[in-house]
């Protein structure tokens, strides 16, 4: 296999890799910190009113289509009521019922909600375009609606700027046909003065006149500080193909980046059918949570599938096991960089990872302690086998049985001497440990003391280098988060195979090579005579 086929190979993956990686980081929100968090609102509507009647029954409209925001949990309390969410067509509400309502009643509806990417165009094409009965006006009102419509076509490209020049005439300055219509259909008698709410209503009035689909949907401002929110009117107006959402005060386009959409259905916000008059009032709070929390409740409602189909459906326990087996490939790509390009030399390929594995359990100093007088007493027990010339397997079981009592040994003698970190002898692998023994013993008698010495402490530094790497907390979290990280070792292994150059290693040791070339005779000077022969 060539080595372009090799180099494209670990490139594509490499690629892939990246591609998910982003992805679950910028689309899912999977946090690149252990200790990230998010921002998160909860939102309550409190509904209270003095009955007129034993027997009412109250509807309230919910969330339903959120661009920008996605429900994490929702919570209704309403006691000595009967609680009934109902699905319609273009809305979802909320149906309390009661036979018994005495004194003062109060109902409430609370949600979590947490910040998405999606945006109004790909949420609410759930939501029909219906085109609204053109309202019969009064002959002069008819006129001057007539001469606006005209005047905002002439100064309009298309629908949604239509819409906006429409809101722009009605807010800003109104001229004479403006105002005109403003004080007829969009002024309170009460106040005398301008409601957004019937002004947002009298515009969609005016777009179903020119044959333009739109609606007034009411929307809650989630802010930092928190406290009492109050219900907004919007515009939401179909161009043919999607929904654009503009501001009817200021003719603005889009979704502000703290607004919730919270009634899009065409029904009332409140409605209750006794002559009691209902308040309704919103209370915003605002705080921080785990981003990784947050992250997989988000998933469990927009896909469910995911989340069975990945690491985090799993049991605590197994997640936990898997948090480590996943920094294993760490320590082996470690030992992989420290060996083939350093030329550090151990005992075994991968006998260093676990035992780095290990020192994660008795801490860095406390792990080479250890290690060095259960392997320093095995091979005393080694060398007095090695006098009974016993054959290679009854000499393995003998020396695992002596590794076993002597880390049972120390973990007593550690408890004697109240140090907790000595019970954590038990953890390291008893197989690798007797196999190491017996390994560096046939290296002491083969190559001499001097290499079985060196391949014993290189085998210590790379554990030790391995160990720091895979106790990092942050490196954790990220490899069990984002596992794709993974493949981008795989790709460095891939092209790392191909490699069989020089080691750091050997530079230094064959430097004396370079210093006993006879250098090159510098030519004679001019001038002078050539030496006789």
């Amino acid at each position: 296999m060539s080595k372009r086929h090799l180099y494209v190979l670990a490139f594509a993956i490499f690629a892939l890799a990246s591609a998910a990686i982003v992805y679950k980081w910028q689309v899912l929100k999977f946090p690149l910190q252990p200790d990230e968090t998010v921002q998160v609102w909860t939102v309550q509507a409190h509904v209270e009113f003095q009955p007129q009647r034993r027997a009412n029954v109250v509807n309230l409209q919910l969330p339903f289509l959120t661009p920008g925001w996605i429900a994490l949990d929702e919570r209704f309390v309403a006691r000595g009521y009967s609680r009934i969410p109902e699905r319609e067509a273009q809305g979802r509400k909320v149906v309390w019922a009661t036979r018994n309502a005495v004194g003062e009643q109060d109902l409430y509806y609370r949600a979590t909600f947490v910040r998405s990417q999606l945006a109004v165009g790909t949420l609410l094409p759930e939501l029909v375009p219906e085109l609204r009965t053109p309202p019969e006006l009064e002959r002069p009102y008819q006129l001057a609606a007539q001469e606006l419509l005209d005047s905002v076509r002439d100064r309009s490209a298309d629908i949604t700027t239509f819409a906006r020049e429409l809101i722009r005439r009605l807010t800003a300055s109104p001229d004479e046909d403006a105002q005109l219509l403003l004080d007829r259909y969009a002024r309170r008698d009460r106040t005398g003065e301008i409601d957004d709410e019937l002004r947002t209503r009298f515009i969609v009035d005016l777009l179903a006149i020119r044959n333009i689909p739109a609606r007034m949907v009411q929307g809650l401002r989630l802010v930092e500080g928190g406290g009492e929110g109050r219900i907004e009117p919007w515009l939401l107006v179909h161009t043919g193909t999607e929904w654009r959402l503009l501001d009817p005060r200021t003719a603005a386009e889009g979704l502000p980046a703290d607004l919730l959409l919270w009634n899009v259905s065409p029904d009332p916000l409140l409605v209750l059918d006794s002559e009691a008059r209902p308040s309704l009032r919103f209370t915003v709070g605002y705080n921080l949570a785990d981003a990784m929390a947050m992250a997989q409740r988000r998933l469990e409602v927009q896909d469910a599938n995911y989340i069975r189909w990945s690491l985090l459906s799993l049991p605590l326990q197994a997640q936990e096991v898997y948090k480590v087996l996943l920094l294993v490939p760490i320590g082996a790509f470690m030992m992989l960089i420290l060996r083939n390009i350093v030329g550090i030399k151990t005992y075994g390929t991968f006998m260093p990872v676990l035992v780095a594995l290990a020192f994660r359990e008795t801490a860095l100093v406390a792990g080479i302690t250890l290690f060095v007088l259960v392997v320093g007493a095995g091979l005393l027990v080694r060398f007095y086998l090695e006098r009974l010339r016993l054959l290679l397997v009854p000499r393995l079981t003998a020396i695992l049985i002596m590794v076993v009592l002597l880390m049972a040994l120390i973990s007593v003698l550690a408890n004697r001497m109240d140090l907790e970190v000595g019970l954590s002898v038990a953890l390291f692998p008893m197989v690798i440990m007797a196999m190491t023994i017996e390994r560096m013993s046939v290296a002491w008698d083969e190559r001499g003391a001097g290499t079985a010495i060196k391949e014993g402490i290189g085998t210590m530094v790379v554990a030790a280098m391995a160990y720091l790497v895979m106790s990092w907390d942050r490196l954790e979290h990220l490899i069990y988060v984002y596992p794709e990280f993974l493949l981008w070792l795989f790709a460095a292994a891939l092209v790392l195979g191909r490699y069989s150059g020089y080691r750091l290693t050997e530079l230094v040791r064959f430097r004396a090579l370079a210093r006993e070339a006879d250098p090159i005779a510098p030519p004679p000077a001019a001038g002078t005579d050539a030496p006789k022969a």
